[in-house]
């Protein structure tokens, strides 16, 4: 059975009330600061995680370059994916940009023979990398990980302001038991 609370008052903690503790006005002075971090800390930190994260997708996507290549090797025709491709690692050589040649493995499809050209990624020293995103996907990737890390950022304070609000509570109940056992016996003799 709940309790009756009556009509909520707000802002109630911060009014003059002769019935109101100090522990109530630093519960609310704690909330309002853990909500405030929460929501501005999250937002903000959020943000800029999607900012950077869309900013290095950038750069990569400015810094890598497709260069041709050519299979030195028939790709094995085996092992089929789970999508139903049938994709294998092979070996490939391309010129690097200081005009030396390089070799490694792509993926390409089963059954492929040597000499066919297929297009790798480079970065500016030469080295394989993947295929950068597109400007759509790391919009869609950077609005993730800001997301991710916005929420993350801000269940700390609002965890925070929990604990301390539940300490708080603690200490009031701690308090109330204290005065009650001073009190208690003194209303038994009133009704006997």
């Amino acid at each position: 059975m709940a309790a009756f609370r009556g009509p909520k008052v707000w802002l109630w903690r911060w009014r003059r009330n002769p019935l109101r503790r100090r522990s109530d006005a630093l519960e609310a002075w704690i909330m309002l600061t853990a909500w405030a971090f929460t929501v501005l800390g999250g937002a903000v930190t959020g943000l800029a995680a999607a900012q950077t994260v869309e900013h290095g997708l950038a750069l990569d996507r400015a810094r890598w370059h497709a260069v041709p290549a050519r299979l030195t090797e028939d790709a094995p025709d085996m092992s089929e994916t789970e999508s139903g491709a049938r994709v294998v690692g092979a070996t490939v050589r391309w010129t690097a940009p200081d005009g030396t040649h390089r070799s490694g493995r792509v993926r390409v499809y089963a059954g492929t023979p040597a000499g066919t050209p297929v297009t790798v990624w480079t970065d500016p020293e030469g080295r394989l990398v993947t295929r950068p995103t597109t400007a759509a996907e790391a919009r869609v990737r950077a609005s993730l990980v800001g997301v991710l890390v916005g929420v993350g950022a801000a269940g700390v304070p609002f965890a925070v302001g929990r604990l301390l609000r539940g300490r708080l509570e603690q200490l009031r109940m701690e308090q109330w038991d204290e005065e009650w056992e001073r009190v208690g016996p003194l209303w038994g003799r009133m009704t006997s």
